[in-house]
């Protein structure tokens, strides 16, 4: 599966993790994003740090979001920016039938999820 979607500037995507999906985020411009990943996943090494990094017209990136890992997106620049995600598994699954693999950490008001800081 791949999509394509636009954010305007200002607007942020996420936070949010998946359960078992893998996220391949393309930030190619015309725009800035500022990516910030949280390692949510116990089992890691790297449980508990918070990497950030702007990415798109300037610099050009593809970033594999593992599954566990909390991610949000904010543009961050002065026009419209598209990313590209290609994930390893349909949104609800084949016809559908599946439940999302999303847990929406930006429905918390309470969330220690933040990327606007």
């Amino acid at each position: 599966m791949a999509y394509l979607s636009s954010t305007v500037p200002g607007v942020t995507r996420g936070p949010h993790e998946h359960v078992d999906q893998a996220d391949l985020f393309c930030f190619l411009g015309p725009s800035t994003f500022k990516l910030r990943m949280w390692d949510n996943r116990m089992e890691s090494e790297t449980f508990g740090n918070v990497h950030t990094i702007l990415v798109g017209q300037e610099n050009p990136a593809a970033v594999l979001v593992p599954k566990g890992v909390v991610h949000a997106y904010q543009n961050v620049g002065e026009v419209d920016g598209i990313v590209v995600n290609c994930p390893n598994r349909l949104y609800m699954g084949h016809g559908k039938e599946e439940a999302v693999d999303e847990i929406r950490h930006e429905d918390d008001s309470e969330t220690r999820f933040v990327i606007s800081n």
